[in-house]
């Protein structure tokens, strides 16, 4: 458990966001930005920032399927950040807190060529990563501690799909596999959560599953990494 309880600065996420080829549009107080322009230690305003940026990913990954079509890594990873979704939506009910209605559509901006657009798959990784790591620096409930390590693993997963494509590599996409995050915690609100994602490339596979139950919540998961061999 971090017992670190200094706010996260903005500069230090800045850092972090400076790559290129971004399609998301700027907005002050929303997802991963929203985080870096307004550090917190409020479990809502986290939960806020982290569930806006899961939508915010799922729908510019969703605008540029539909301008350039069915092409891997990013139908695989638009399905993944539905479960991402998923699993942090209890968190919200688990706290006594309202569930927002997100509508990310307004922020996202169609990359111009299909190369800028794993670029700006890669760069919306990165900003996702950052923002939960900062956020896993704070002493957290174990629930929500527990759900913001298992999303930024999977969100290292796509970078590294993103990454490839970028690279003109080829055999990217999603299996499944996982890492498996297990043990007991005594804190908690008792949040029920099914998680599967991973991302798949290049090589040979590898990944297990398990259910891990951490205080009064079970949640089971597969989350990680399955490489495919293709030629």
């Amino acid at each position: 458990m971090r017992k670190n309880m200094k706010v996260f600065t903005s500069a230090i996420l800045a850092a972090s966001f400076g790559l290129s080829g971004t399609a998301f549009a700027l907005e002050s107080d929303f997802g991963a930005a929203g985080a870096a322009a307004n550090p917190t230690t409020e479990i809502e305003k986290m939960l806020k920032y982290t569930l806006e940026d899961e939508y915010l990913a799922k729908a510019e990954y969703e605008t540029i399927i539909a301008e350039y079509g069915s092409i891997r890594p990013f139908t695989n990873i638009v399905r993944a950040e539905a479960t991402h979704i998923a699993a942090l939506e209890p968190l919200f009910e688990a706290y006594n807190l309202e569930l927002p209605t997100v509508d990310a559509s307004k922020y996202t901006v169609l990359p111009t060529t299909l190369e800028d657009s794993y670029k700006a798959g890669v760069d919306a990784e990165v900003k996702n990563i950052a923002m939960y790591e900062e956020f896993l620096k704070l002493d957290l409930p174990d629930d929500v501690e527990f759900v913001f390590e298992n999303l930024m693993k999977a969100s290292e997963s796509h970078l590294a799909a993103f990454e490839r494509a970028a690279d003109g590599q080829t055999g990217t996409g999603i299996g499944q596999g996982g890492v498996n995050r297990g043990g007991r915690g005594s804190r908690g609100n008792g949040v029920q959560t099914n998680l599967n994602d991973g991302t798949g490339f290049q090589g040979a596979g590898r990944g297990n599953s398990g259910n891990t139950e951490r205080g009064q919540r079970n949640l089971n998961l597969n989350n990680g990494i399955c490489i495919l061999d293709e030629e």
